[in-house]
């Protein structure tokens, strides 16, 4: 689009003196297919299309000022550095005035500018995004979730039939290109997963709208709507224009994080973030509907990818690059919904013998649940993971329910296909017992790792340990003793000394 057949408002907004500041020339204009923005240098200002796509109504001039307003306030929960105002355009004769007095002709976004090259997915693209980013975006979107509003007309989002009306439109929106860029045989199996899940499944969906999981989440939180800028994780670009978009599960959310992870094919970064996140929020059960979310995020990427197929003025090249990726995006939303083996791996060892890291290690190998006793004994408690419990937490009463908790996690999670590493001390031999028999019961596979180490590397990985949420001391460390394996315990246990390993 030339300069002459854009909007006059984007014509007059493209040139320096309509700011009443200083510009780094030329104004660059990015457009997208519901915005015009315009980066000034400093700032960025944001102007809604008059558009109606059905799911997105900015037609008139009131409706495009409430989501402006909308945008500022639900950015500022995971940006607020970056949205700064709303601001009204008026008109003086030909000419255009940011911020005028008299009649608003237009609205518009102002927000920070930042560099494109602190865009998680460039960060990635350089090999810069590293473990501890992925810890700290889980925690900071751990904390966004948690802190995010719920209510009961929130909640009824969650329903099953409010979740399937877009993944059934999904399906509607790209039967055209079946043996273009996707089988007969893909599409037939990601639906009827689907469909299955939502027939037989119902009390699953039920559960997460008791729970409260259902809530104003972000709606479109993929890693090039994040950036660590200014040694800050922020979230940007939130679904401001769509309730069914923003109204969702959690999992709906960190399913875009995840897929764009195993799309890089770094399946071992999207078991990092998961299990990170999912130890801030206590939420394990959450993953039952993960696969759902996962399949239907990387479809929708491979549907708008499919929109290109067949568009006369997009060039031959492009359009078969196009259909490679789309194709990549529908192999992979069928995969999620392949049926897996689920098994259990339980921990053993006493304080510092390395069951964390080693579980840890596994865990990104394998794509397992990561379950740790000291997580699950401070969510029950109520104590925030970097806070120090008292003693209570430590009662035999409270480790009885820790315990009980990660085995009902564990039997429920390999259930559906998960590998669950239940990482406690597992010292007890009646402990080990309980998880024995319920695997046996519900015929899960198990293994046992028992972790050991010298007892002067014991203390003094306990005494050194920084950062972590195990509130594990040298004396308490001088209390536990392993009770020894049994007979009927003997063939599933693997030993590992760590102390060799570091070696």
């Amino acid at each position: 689009m030339t300069t002459s057949t854009l909007p006059p408002l984007v014509q007059s907004m493209l040139r320096p003196q309509f700011y009443p500041h200083v510009v780094t020339e030329p104004i660059q204009l990015v457009q997208t297919h519901i915005s015009y923005v315009l980066l000034t240098g400093e700032l960025v200002y944001k102007l809604k299309k008059p558009m109606n796509y059905g799911f997105l109504d900015f037609s008139t001039l009131e409706k495009r000022k409430h989501f402006c307003h909308e945008e500022l306030r639900l950015n500022q929960r995971g940006a607020a550095e970056l949205y700064l105002d709303v601001l009204p355009i008026a008109q003086d004769g030909e000419n255009f005035v940011l911020d005028g007095e008299g009649e608003a002709v237009e609205y518009v976004v102002k927000m920070q500018q930042f560099p494109q090259e602190t865009l998680l997915s460039e960060m990635y693209d350089r090999g810069e995004l590293s473990e501890q980013h992925l810890e700290e975006l889980a925690k900071v979107l751990a904390d966004f979730h948690k802190a995010a509003p719920t209510n009961d007309y929130i909640l009824s989002f969650g329903e099953v039939a409010q979740i399937r009306q877009a993944i059934d439109e999904n399906y509607d929106q790209t039967v055209n290109y079946i043996g273009v860029a996707q089988t007969q045989q893909q599409f037939d199996e990601t639906k009827a997963y689907t469909d299955k899940l939502f027939a037989e499944q119902k009390p699953l969906f039920d559960s997460r709208i008791q729970t409260k999981w259902i809530r104003e989440c972000h709606g479109d939180v993929h890693l090039r709507n994040i950036c660590f800028w200014h040694n800050k994780i922020l979230l940007f670009d939130c679904i401001e224009f769509n309730e069914p978009f923003r109204f969702v599960d959690v999992m709906f959310d960190i399913a875009y994080i995840i897929m764009d992870f195993d799309a890089r094919n770094r399946p071992d970064l999207s078991n990092l973030f998961l299990n990170a996140y999912l130890e801030q929020t206590g939420d394990w059960e959450g993953v039952q509907v993960l696969p759902l979310y996962l399949s239907r995020q990387a479809y929708v990427r491979a549907k708008v990818t499919s929109f290109l197929l067949g568009d006369p003025g997009i060039p031959e090249a492009v359009q078969q690059e196009s259909k490679e990726t789309a194709s990549r995006y529908y192999q992979l939303a069928w995969h999620y919904t392949q049926q897996k083996t689920g098994k259990l791996v339980m921990m053993s060892g006493l304080s510092g013998s390395g069951k964390s890291t080693t579980a840890r290690t596994l865990a990104r190998q394998s794509g397992a649940i990561q379950i740790r006793s000291d997580a699950v004994r401070k969510h029950l408690g109520g104590v925030e993971l970097d806070a120090k419990g008292d003693a209570s937490l430590y009662s035999s009463e409270m480790t009885q329910k820790t315990y009980d908790r990660l085995l009902d996690l564990g039997i429920k999670l390999a259930a559906q296909g998960y590998t669950v590493i239940l990482d406690g001390k597992y010292d007890r031999q009646a402990t080990r017992s309980q998880v024995i028999q319920a695997a046996q019961t519900h015929q899960i596979s198990l293994e046992i790792l028992h972790c050991t180490a010298p007892d002067e590397v014991l203390q003094q990985r306990v005494q050194q340990r920084q950062g972590d949420i195990s509130d594990a001391t040298t004396d308490v460390l001088s209390n536990q003793h392993m009770e020894p394996f049994t007979d009927e315990e003997q063939p599933l246990v693997k030993t590992i000394d760590t102390a060799r390993k570091e070696g």
